[in-house]
Order: C-alpha cells, then sequence, then structure tokens
C-alpha cells in the first residue's frame, strides 16, 4: 500500500510541477490581467476557454481514456501502434472539425456568446485543435511515466503561455483576443516538439482496428462532457441572464481557486494509469478507499482555508472592481474538490469494464445544476451558480456510487470520512460566525482557526497509528542527511 501511495505522490508531483508553477505565475499576473482587462472581455475569454475544453472532450471520442486503459492490456509489440492509431484518429477528427468551424466562426460566435465575433472563434478553433491534440500527446508520456518529459514539456508551455499573454494582454492592449492568442499558441509550438519527440508513434492513419477503443472511449464521453458542461453552463448562464461581468467575476472565483484544481488536475492525470495497473482487486478496494480518505482531508483543508481568507485573497490578487469574486469562491472551490471525488468513483465502473453508468449521474446533476441556477442566481447572484455546482456534485456523486458499488466492491471509510467533513465544515461555519469578515483582527482569527485544523485532527485521533508511522517515515526519508 505504501508503495502504491509513493507512486501515486511520485506521478501527482511530476504532473503538478508544471501546473504548480503555471498556478503561481497565474495568481502573479493576475493583477495585471484584471486591471488590463474589463469585468466584460475578462468573462468573455474565460467563458470561451471553458467551450474550448467541452469541445474537445467530445472530438476526443473517449480515446484518450481509452488508450490509457487499453495500454496496459496491449502487448509490448503493438502498443506503438496503439499509439499512432489513436493520434492518428484524433488528428484526423480535429482537423475537420477545425476546418468546419472556421467557415462558421459567425455564426458560431453568436450561438455561444450571444454576439458576432468571427475573429475572437477563430482563436478559439485553433486553441481547439492545439489542445485537443496535445492532451493525447501528454497521455502517451503518462502511460510510460516519463515524467521528465512531460514536466518539461508542460513547463515549456506554461512559460510561453504566460510570456505571450502577458504581451498580447498588457503591453499590446489586445483585450479578449489577446488573452485567449496568448493561451493557446503556445500550445501549438509544444506540440510540434512533442510530436518530433515521439514521432515514432505518432500516426497519420489508424494502424488497428478502432472498434475496441470507440467500444470502451465512446460510453464515456457522454458522461465526461456532462461533467464538464457543468463548468460552461454556469458562466454561460451568468452571461445570458445576468451579464458579461457577472460571468468575469465567477471566472476569477475560479481562477483563486487555484490550489483545489491544481490538486484536483495532478490526482486526474496520475490517479488512473495507477488505478488501472494495480492486479490485485481486494488490494485496488483498500487502496481506493484509503485513497478517498485522504483526498477529502487534503482538499478539503485547502477548501477551508478559502472559505476563511479569500476575501483578502481577493483584495491581495484582483482589481478592486472585481472583490465581489469572494462570494463565490468557496463554493467554486468545493465544487471542483467533489469533481476529484466524482473522478476515483468513475475509475470503479472503468475497472469494471462498464462505462455506460457515468451518464445517468453526470445527466442528474446537470439537471440540478440548471434547476439550481434558474432558482439561486436572482437571489444571490454569483455565489448562487457556485452553490448550484456544489449541489449538481453531490447529486452526481450519490447516484453514480448507487449504480457501481456492486460492480467493485471498494470498503469506505464512512465513519472517518464524516469525522472528517464534521472537523472541516465546524472550523469554516465557526470561523464565519465568530470572526470579523475584514481588517486585522478577521484575518488574524480566521488564519488562527485554519491554523488549528491539524491539531484537532490530531487531537481527535483521526489518523491511525499505521499512517502516523508512514508519515514519520516519508518525512525523515526527506529530511537532509548531516555530513559525517
Amino acid at each position: 500500500m505504501r508503495g502504491l501511495f509513493a507512486r501515486l505522490l511520485a506521478g501527482g508531483a511530476a504532473y503538478q510541477a508544471a501546473s504548480l508553477l503555471s498556478a503561481v505565475l497565474a495568481l502573479v499576473t493576475l493583477p495585471l490581467y484584471t486591471r488590463a482587462l474589463s469585468r466584460a472581455d475578462f468573462g468573455i475569454a474565460e467563458t470561451l476557454l471553458t467551450f474550448i475544453i467541452l469541445a474537445s472532450i467530445l472530438l476526443r471520442f473517449g480515446l484518450g481514456e481509452a488508450f490509457v486503459r487499453f495500454h496496459f492490456q496491449t502487448p509490448e509489440e503493438d502498443r506503438d501502434r496503439l499509439a499512432r492509431t489513436t493520434t492518428a484518429t484524433v488528428l484526423l477528427t480535429t482537423t475537420l472539425a477545425g476546418l468546419l468551424a472556421m467557415l462558421l466562426a459567425g455564426p458560431l460566435s453568436r450561438l455561444l456568446l450571444g454576439f458576432e465575433d468571427a475573429g475572437l472563434m477563430r482563436i478559439a478553433v485553433v486553441g481547439l485543435w492545439a489542445f485537443t491534440n496535445l492532451e493525447i500527446a501528454y497521455a502517451l508520456l503518462r502511460v510510460e511515466e516519463r515524467r521528465r518529459a512531460y514536466v518539461a514539456a508542460s513547463l515549456c508551455n506554461v512559460v510561453l503561455t504566460v510570456t505571450l499573454t502577458v504581451t498580447l494582454v498588457v503591453v499590446l492592449d489586445g483585450g479578449a483576443r489577446g488573452y485567449l492568442a496568448g493561451n493557446y499558441l503556445a500550445s501549438v509550438v509544444v506540440l510540434a516538439g512533442l510530436w518530433w519527440l515521439l514521432r515514432g508513434r505518432i500516426g497519420l492513419r489508424p494502424q488497428m482496428r478502432l472498434g475496441p477503443l470507440l467500444a470502451f472511449g465512446v460510453p464515456t464521453v457522454p458522461a465526461e462532457a456532462t461533467v464538464f458542461a457543468l463548468h460552461v453552463i454556469d458562466r454561460a448562464y451568468l452571461l445570458r441572464t445576468q451579464s458579461a461581468a457577472a460571468a468575469g467575476l465567477f471566472a476569477l472565483s475560479v481562477k483563486l481557486a487555484t490550489a483545489v484544481i491544481l490538486a484536483v488536475r495532478a490526482f486526474q492525470l496520475a490517479w488512473p494509469p495507477l488505478a488501472y495497473s494495480i492486479g490485485d482487486d481486494r488490494q485496488a478496494g483498500r487502496f481506493y478507499a484509503a485513497v478517498t480518505t485522504w483526498y477529502v482531508v487534503a482538499t478539503g483543508f485547502v477548501v477551508a482555508g478559502l472559505a476563511l481568507l479569500g476575501r483578502w485573497l481577493v483584495r491581495l490578487l484582483a482589481a478592486p472592481e472585481y472583490f465581489e469574486a469572494h462570494e463565490a469562491l468557496p463554493w467554486v472551490a468545493l465544487g471542483w474538490s467533489m469533481y476529484g471525488l466524482f473522478l476515483l468513483v468513475v475509475t470503479i465502473g472503468g475497472r469494471a469494464g462498464v462505462t455506460t453508468r457515468n451518464f445517468p449521474a453526470a445527466l442528474a446533476g446537470v439537471v440540478v445544476n440548471v434547476v439550481a441556477l434558474v432558482v439561486l442566481v436572482e437571489p444571490l447572484g454569483i455565489a448562487g451558480a457556485g452553490i448550484a455546482l456544489v449541489l449538481a456534485y453531490a447529486v452526481m456523486l450519490v447516484v453514480l456510487h448507487f449504480l457501481t458499488r456492486r460492480l467493485f466492491t471498494v470498503p469506505f471509510e464512512w465513519g472517518r470520512l464524516a469525522h472528517a467533513v464534521a472537523l472541516l465544515a465546524g472550523v469554516v461555519v465557526a470561523g464565519e460566525l465568530l470572526a470579523p469578515d475584514g481588517g486585522a483582527a478577521g484575518f488574524a482569527l480566521r488564519a488562527g482557526a485554519l491554523a488549528l485544523l491539524p491539531a484537532l485532527f490530531v487531537v481527535t485521533r483521526f489518523a491511525r497509528p499505521e499512517e502516523l508511522a508512514a508519515l514519520r517515515r516519508l518525512w525523515s526519508s526527506r529530511r537532509p542527511r548531516k555530513a559525517r
């Protein structure tokens, strides 16, 4: 078990390295962007960025997920052909779809944004093509656990992206177009570099039957697209029913939830290859349960910090006109942490080879999300959109667990999960009710409440003796040894 946790942490750290740099740079540059971009421009650009990811999910046909799953079941001599088949199929579909979208850029912009801007839409189409193919190239690196190559490529992507975006938005005053172009021109460069590095496994035409890959992957698409649609629906709803400025405020709350999103994305990249590589079902079940427990603790601590200190974070990192973004921040952070839990439960069905049950859960979540948006946004504004996101993920988790619990047995630690949630929620509620929401005294009291959380976990004996021993061994192994 300890070796599996080490692999998960090592993989997560490698995939997190670029994301960590990206998060730091994103937070550092937020004061620049929020002063160079109006709330409306920021909302429009961020809404398009989420549409790009949603369209990418549809264009991949689940082949990225199928490739990761089938890589471990394919004989080594056939793995290059599997890779060439996957990359060639995605390249062809994205190129054809991109050419069509270029021709229809004007009508598409009216459909998605409510106004016509063909130039902005064409930049988004280039971004869609680059992002989708880059995701597949990254998948090739992940299955082979080529962490150094992954880190180098993703770090280059981050540095180039930030450099181009600052130049286009701040220096050249490129507005929403500059913000969007800066995010994806770097991806084109990095994609070309990875194609050269992986040239033996990049194909121009499929070399294996697509049937088995599509049979596994296509059923995952409705669920994955529906799940991610939650992040599109909220911004699109705010854009159309409130204003582009409201969508911009909500988008900023997502940016400020970076610490949670960083952990979830690292988990999303590192988890599936490891989860599927465990041969023994009993060992896998115990490992899944332990990962669930500690995932809740780790991400819950970050969510608690954002809930207690969000106001000060917004004041520090954004222009004054963006301050209202703090209202949605705790809910957005909680929603993203629940998304990571949903990914873990999805793996249970994937391990059993059943992917069709994800869609009913995702559809239930979308229905709840839409209803909650209609009910909550008018009285609560962007906070209502954040609460709607949390309600949607709660429903999705319950439905998916009910549908998959008999496919593969995972002995979830329900008592410890309730213990962790009670401590985290109790400290946040106490801080909100008892501490001021402004000033130095408010910050000190809330920061003190957050600092108290680890002690509460120790005092209430949350961790088991063997877990504490493992943590002590890990800490000892990380400490520098004295020279003799």
